[in-house]
């Protein structure tokens, strides 16, 4: 879809999942908003890492079985891609001016302005946890909650300024190359996985047959992605600046997952230390950043967890079975579920020390 001249948005492609793709134009240019579920529910807003599309970041999440019941069942999904990542994307035309993390975030805004959204909830992974962060720094009041996964918060300490400085050199001379393709993969996955399902064809039939799929779909999808376009994006995420301070004026709760193999991993703790009480960290052994594809049960719980403390609740009714839950906003309903200090951090186990979970041995 790429750069286009038409003024407002409705490009409105049937994709296989259920939903609708729509291309909305947006001050800063054309965004790729995929939307999947009923309008009328509340909206949870997703935004990808770099290089990545809602497909290849998110799926994993929500399309396995308990969570399709928690959340496509009860939401309405709005995935975010970033500007030129989405399927089939062309190259953006150079003659574009390069967006910042402003105005990536400015783009969100205008994204839920698009759909009459006044508030929403956020998930972002990595690249994506920060501009949707910064969204919610900008724009408080739109923001219900945040789920982020390996989030970012700081300015790029040096390592990581050089790091993806030759990142955007492989991109402007080679393209995606192999080479590139690779340090983006151990960028989202821990590399006892990745090593597991890249070492041999034996390993690829054995066990991680439904792990390989989901590093050799991702290594297809990028092989797919327009090098001047991650060029863009990640260009945008090596001048982000330190969100540190405006962390601690957020009063929306945060939900932080990160993998104890992620890259990113102090600056989750760093966030974590930072932000005021209405948050939670869960750290996912045995996983890399990306945990919503490598280890998306591990999110559940938590999510659901989180979701009672927002205000949303089960339905109390005897009927409902696992595959019909119901959420419902306390907002819009006169007659309270849970008592409130039932949401507590410490009445959900938050409190004390993050919640882990492990892999088996007999599985690695």
């Amino acid at each position: 879809m790429g750069d286009s001249s038409d003024s407002v948005s409705l490009d409105i492609e049937t994709i296989p999942f259920g939903g609708k793709e729509w291309l909305v134009e947006t001050s800063k240019g054309c965004v790729s908003v995929f939307v999947c579920g009923d309008q009328e529910k509340p909206a949870i807003v997703t935004y990808p890492d770099v290089a990545l599309n809602y497909m290849a970041c998110f799926q994993g999440l929500f399309f396995c079985p308990d969570a399709a019941s928690l959340l496509l069942h009860n939401f309405c999904i709005y995935h975010v891609d970033a500007p030129g990542h989405e399927l089939g994307a062309s190259a953006i035309s150079s003659d574009t001016p390069l967006l910042s993390v402003d105005d990536l975030a400015d783009q969100v805004d205008e994204v839920l302005n698009f759909f009459g959204l006044e508030k929403v909830l956020c998930l972002g992974v990595t690249a994506g946890a920060y501009i949707l962060t910064l969204f919610a720094t900008k724009y408080r009041e739109r923001v219900l909650g945040l789920i982020l996964v390996s989030p970012l918060c700081r300015a790029p300490s040096w390592t990581e300024w050089l790091y993806n400085k030759v990142l955007l050199n492989l991109l402007y001379f080679y393209g995606m190359c192999g080479v590139l393709k690779e340090c983006l993969l151990q960028r989202y996955f821990s590399k006892v996985f990745y090593m597991l399902i890249s070492s041999s064809n034996e390993v690829r039939r054995g066990l991680h047959g439904v792990e390989s799929d989901i590093v050799q779909a991702c290594r297809r999808l990028l092989a797919e992605r327009q090098g001047s376009n991650v060029i863009r994006y990640l260009q945008a995420i090596n001048q982000r600046r330190d969100l540190s301070e405006c962390l601690k004026k957020l009063q929306c709760k945060t939900l932080i997952f990160v993998g104890e193999s992620s890259p990113f991993h102090s600056e989750a703790l760093h966030m974590n230390a930072t932000m005021n009480r209405s948050n939670a960290l869960v750290e996912v052994q045995g996983c890399g950043s990306l945990v919503t594809e490598e280890q998306p049960h591990a999110m559940l719980m938590p999510i659901e967890f989180f979701l009672m403390g927002c205000g949303f609740y089960r339905q109390p009714a005897a009927s409902i079975t696992g595959q019909t839950l119901k959420l419902i906003n306390p907002a819009s309903s006169s007659t309270p579920c849970i008592a409130p200090e039932l949401l507590s951090p410490e009445s959900l186990g938050l409190k004390l020390k993050p919640i882990k979970t492990r892999v088996a041995d007999d599985e690695v």
